[in-house]
C-alpha cells in the first residue's frame, strides 16, 4: 500500500528536519567547539601573561 500525500509530506519533513540536525551536529563538533575552546585558550593565556607583566613592575 502506498503513503497517502500527507503522509509523504511528514516523511519528506522528518527526513529533513533529521538531516538539517545531522549536519548542525557536524559543524558544530568539527569547527563550533574547537574555535571556542581554541580562543578561550588564547584569551587565558594572555591574562596570564598581563598578570606576570603586572608582578613584575610591581615588584
Amino acid at each position: 500500500m502506498m503513503f497517502e500525500f500527507d503522509q509523504y509530506l511528514g516523511f519528506l519533513a522528518f527526513l529533513t528536519i533529521l538531516t538539517i540536525g545531522f549536519w548542525l551536529m557536524i559543524f558544530l563538533l568539527t569547527f563550533v567547539i574547537p574555535y571556542w575552546i581554541g580562543g578561550s585558550l588564547i584569551e587565558r593565556l594572555k591574562e596570564i601573561r598581563e598578570e606576570k607583566r603586572a608582578k613584575r613592575l610591581n615588584a
